[in-house]
C-alpha cells in the first residue's frame, strides 16, 4: 500500500488509483466537439433545421464546448437516447430515431478515426510513476469498453492498465457499481482506491462506492465541473507519491 499527497490532502494506503478517460488522462475537448459537430451534420441533412438545437443539447456553441455537456460526460447510449429524442419531436417513430443517431454518431467517429485526442501532459509520466510504486491501475469511462480498448493500445499502456471498463448495455456514471466492479476485478477494497476525473458523475460514482477519496482535476481551473472532490488539481503531477 501506498501514501499519494495531492497538494495539502493526503490519502493513506492506497492500493489501485482509477482515472477517467475523455478530460483526464485524454485532450479530447477537440475531439468531442468535432464529433458532436460531424454527427448533428449528418442528422441535419436528414431533418434540416434540426441541427442547432441538437449542437445546444450536446453542449457545443460554436467553437466551445461545455465540459459538463452531454457529449463531454454522457456514455454513448446516453448520447443515442438524447439526440434520438430530438429526432422523435419531428414526428419520426422512436426506432427510426434512434437508427438515425446511431448510425450519425457512427460515421462521424469513422470521419475522425484517423485524429484522435492525444494524451493529456503528464498522463504517461504518472502512470508509469504510479505503477512502479506497486499500485494498481484502471480506467473507468462513460466511452465504450472497446473505445477504452483502443485508448489503451494507441498509446501503449498495457504494462500499467490493469482494468479498461467502458459504459455498454449497463450502468454509467454515477452509478458506483463501475468502480466496485472494477475494485472487483483487481482484487481491492474500495476503501483503498482512488477515484480521479474531471466531472461531477466521476466524484459522484466514487463518493457513492465509497471509495478512500476522490480527485478531481479541471485543466481549464473550473471548480464546479468537479463537485464533491476531495481535492482539486489543474494538472496531473500534483499527485504525488509519499516517501516511506
Amino acid at each position: 500500500m501506498v501514501n499519494i499527497k495531492c497538494r495539502n490532502i493526503s490519502f493513506d494506503q492506497i492500493e489501485a488509483v482509477f482515472f477517467d478517460k475523455n478530460g483526464t488522462l485524454e485532450d479530447s475537448e477537440a475531439y468531442l466537439r468535432s464529433l458532436g459537430q460531424k454527427a448533428v451534420r449528418i442528422i441535419d441533412a436528414q431533418i434540416p433545421g434540426i441541427g442547432e438545437p441538437l449542437l445546444m443539447a450536446f453542449g457545443i456553441n460554436s467553437d466551445t464546448l461545455d465540459r459538463a455537456g452531454l457529449i463531454s460526460v454522457a456514455s454513448r447510449r446516453e448520447t443515442e437516447i438524447a439526440a434520438a429524442a430530438y429526432i422523435a419531436e419531428t414526428g419520426r417513430g422512436w426506432f427510426e430515431s434512434l437508427t438515425i443517431a446511431r448510425k450519425s454518431l457512427e460515421e462521424a467517429e469513422k470521419y475522425l478515426s484517423t485524429t484522435p485526442a492525444p494524451l493529456f501532459p503528464g498522463s504517461l509520466e504518472l502512470l508509469k510513476s504510479l505503477s512502479a510504486a506497486g499500485i494498481k491501475l484502471g480506467i473507468i469511462s462513460a466511452s465504450t469498453t472497446a473505445e477504452v480498448r483502443d485508448f489503451v493500445t494507441r498509446y501503449q499502456l498495457h504494462d500499467y492498465i490493469q482494468v479498461q471498463k467502458g459504459v455498454d448495455d449497463g450502468p454509467s456514471k454515477p452509478d458506483p457499481i463501475l468502480f466496485l466492479q472494477a475494485c472487483q476485478a483487481l482484487g481491492v477494497e474500495p476503501g483503498h482506491s482512488l477515484m480521479v476525473g474531471d466531472a461531477v458523475g466521476d466524484m459522484q460514482m466514487g463518493r457513492n462506492a465509497q471509495a478512500a477519496g476522490c480527485i478531481g482535476i479541471t485543466w481549464v481551473g473550473q471548480s464546479d465541473h468537479v463537485r464533491g472532490a476531495d481535492v482539486v488539481i489543474n494538472q496531473l503531477d500534483e499527485i504525488q507519491i509519499l516517501a516511506d
